[in-house]
């Protein structure tokens, strides 16, 4: 296959953007659907690969160019593995995640006044390639942590705040962005799907 040397990131999320943009090649140029005026197609699948699938499939199509998209999310355990596939759709009408981090609290909360011993969650990310012909490769990354008591950190975007992987004392957000992006669940995706950009 040849060396792929033009991609449009299938999202309209600036902070997954910017993230699958530094993990890409600097030889590949990237362009958005937002560049483009192209609106996101509805997710109506039940699973991470099904939503990835259906971003790279749509956008791929829409530009005929190669598509790498991800659709990715946070299981909480106590939540039985909630937000999920729901994650971006917790932010809201205002699309905050703020409101979607305040709803986990409630949430978590209502189930368990102390939780801080049932805590556990992981970030899961499902990255697929689309090509215009119709290939496509779809892979699954995830990293496992726990759920901080409040919201720490400014760096990162949506859940990173509250998100403390395994084996560290920050969450996401507290980090500095290469380190976090050296062991996230998006990283974790890209390693097994790079050798297909190739």
């Amino acid at each position: 296959m040849p060396k792929t040397k033009k991609i449009i990131i299938g999202t309209n999320n600036v902070g997954k953007y910017r993230e699958i943009c530094d993990l890409l090649p600097n030889y590949i140029e990237k362009c958005s659907p937002k560049e483009l005026n192209i609106a996101s197609p509805e997710e109506t699948g039940k699973s991470f690969e099904e939503n990835s699938t259906i971003k790279a499939s749509y956008f791929s199509k829409k530009t005929n160019l190669v598509c790498l998209s991800d659709d990715s999310g946070l299981e909480i355990n106590l939540l039985k593995g909630k937000p999920g596939i729901n994650s971006s759709r917790w932010r809201g009408d205002e699309k905050n995640f703020n409101l979607a981090i305040k709803k986990i609290f409630e949430e978590m909360n209502n189930i368990k006044e102390n939780w801080r011993s049932k805590n556990s969650a992981q970030f899961v990310c499902c990255m697929t390639l689309f090509w215009p012909n119709g290939k496509s490769f779809t892979v699954r990354g995830v990293v496992k942590g726990k759920i901080s008591e409040k919201k720490k950190g400014k760096n990162g975007f949506g859940y990173d705040p509250i998100f403390i992987p395994e084996g560290y004392k920050q969450t996401f957000a507290e980090m500095e962005p290469k380190l976090k992006m050296s062991i996230d669940h998006r990283s974790k995706a890209f390693g097994k799907i790079k050798n297909f950009l190739i």
